[in-house]
């Protein structure tokens, strides 16, 4: 039986029969409604949140294991930059220094595109942008490797060329001059024989008796055998590399232009042709068309004693030249 209440009204001094308006239960109904749809709301988003579903579940999990296996490639990914970055300061520093040849710039190899904080990156990544990622780093680190196994390929040629370059440098002394007492003349200002004034002496006055051979000091190509009018009968050995060999006033030559002729090789005689006053052989070395001291390319047939005895001989051999 539903109960009937009543209030004590102070205007009539009766009691009287209390009675809702419609519009307040209308009010409550709402109310009611509204407060249910907010909780029913607020308990599906916590059971959303911490009860998933299990595809939800298993898409976590999945892409945790994306996450994980990204971390890792990325650990190897870093350890074979590094590895490429070693390998490229090698062949810049090393292998390309003892060949002499010049460092690859670094704009020449593929560079590195710079990477924020991967772990931040990954978190907003969808599993598409995770592959392009690594196969951009992977792309990246190939490209290099190609590149290097290049220069490794002309680090070959260079390798195999320097046995070439080592036999084309002049190293021996143009005459026979075992009991090294042969130089007269070393490089620098001397007293010209002919005209009395100083002058630059470009080589080395080899005295020895007419007639006696001249050797070519390195494998190379002869560039000019003739006369000239101070040089007298002479010849220039193409060697390669910036290098350049003179040989003067031979009474006799042999090589012919164009001939290639090996170290060690007779190439002419020594005579006084020219402008000269006793048989001797003249003998220069250039580098890169600039003559320098040829007492410093004898190394291949003098000990160390012998050839401190020839640096000294030629400091202080005669201030006159033969030329």
């Amino acid at each position: 039986m539903k109960k009937i209440k009543y209030y004590y009204n102070t205007n009539t001094l009766r009691y009287e029969k209390l009675v809702t308006p419609f519009r307040v239960k209308l009010l409550r109904i709402f109310g009611f409604l509204s407060a249910l749809l907010v909780s029913c709301t607020l308990v599906i988003s916590l059971y959303t949140k911490f009860i998933p579903k299990p595809t939800d579940r298993e898409s976590k999990l999945k892409y945790d294991a994306i996450k994980d296996n990204y971390s890792t490639l990325g650990d190897k990914v870093a350890t074979l930059q590094q590895q490429m970055a070693e390998l490229e300061k090698r062949d810049n520093e090393v292998y390309r220094s003892i060949f002499e040849a010049n460092p690859l710039p670094d704009s020449a190899r593929a560079k590195l595109q710079e990477k924020s904080k991967e772990l931040e990156k990954v978190n907003i990544m969808t599993d598409d942008a995770l592959s392009k990622t690594i196969m951009l780093d992977l792309n990246n680190i190939s490209a290099r490797v190609a590149y290097q196994e290049n220069s490794y390929d002309a680090i070959e040629k260079l390798i195999n060329n320097q046995e070439n370059k080592l036999a084309s440098i002049p190293a021996i002394q143009p005459v026979s001059n075992k009991d090294l007492t042969r130089i007269a003349s070393g490089f620098g200002f001397r007293i010209h024989p002919i005209y009395g004034i100083p002058k630059m002496h470009n080589g080395l006055d080899f005295t020895a008796p007419q007639g006696t051979p001249i050797y070519a000091t390195g494998d190379g190509t002869v560039a000019v055998a003739g006369e000239g009018s101070g040089t007298g009968n002479h010849v220039i050995i193409n060697h390669g590399y910036g290098y350049e060999t003179v040989y003067m006033h031979m009474v006799r030559i042999k090589a012919r232009v164009g001939q290639h002729v090996k170290r060690g090789e007779v190439i002419g005689w020594v005579g006084t042709t020219g402008a000269s006053t006793g048989p001797h052989c003249h003998y220069e070395v250039h580098i890169n068309g600039r003559p320098v001291d040829p007492v410093y390319f004898f190394f291949n047939d003098l000990n160390a004693e012998q050839y401190d005895r020839v640096l000294k001989i030629a400091a202080t051999g005669s201030a006159k030249s033969f030329d």
